[in-house]
């Protein structure tokens, strides 16, 4: 069974990430979503809320499984006897840091091999960053993620957020 990790903070889950999970669903026989947990970061959602939005975005898709882990991604990924590492590229500045990762990650552990999609290109701007700013300005998210995000944007940011 060719298993692949799908890491990030996932805050909240875009419809670019779901992108790339569903094409990544078709190509391996499982994928795990794996929220990472970032003590560097403030997250609008607890790793449990981002779990249970991922879980609703996801359902359906029968080789799916989401969780959260914390630690080395090279540990993880050999605990799930993971083969391989998707990371998703929108633009060049994407690439530069996420090519740094895969060498340190393949540094860490030769077996791991990290592989780049690209989401489709009405996706390519999108970022969770974005969607969390036009949520909290009172803007419509509706386009860029699914109904329950977008609901749970709205109740986590007011009446404002996520029009």
């Amino acid at each position: 069974m060719r298993t692949v990790i799908y890491p990030g903070s996932f805050d909240p889950i875009t419809n670019g990430h779901l992108d790339v999970i569903q094409r990544a669903s078709r190509m391996f026989d499982r994928v795990v979503v794996a929220i990472a947990r970032n003590g560097g970061k403030q997250p609008l959602f607890t790793p449990a809320e981002r779990k249970g939005l991922i879980e609703q975005s996801i359902d359906g898709l029968g080789n799916v499984s989401v969780d959260v882990f914390e630690g080395l991604l090279v540990e993880y990924v050999e605990q799930q006897s993971g083969h391989a590492v998707i990371r998703g590229l929108r633009a060049l500045s994407d690439f530069e840091y996420e090519f740094q990762m895969a060498l340190m990650n393949r540094k860490l552990d030769e077996n791991i091999e990290t592989l780049f999609m690209m989401p489709r290109a009405s996706y390519s701007f999108l970022s969770s960053h974005l969607v969390k700013e036009i949520a909290t300005l009172g803007g419509d998210v509706s386009a860029f993620v699914t109904p329950e995000v977008r609901a749970a944007l709205t109740e986590r940011l007011g009446q404002a957020g996520a029009n």
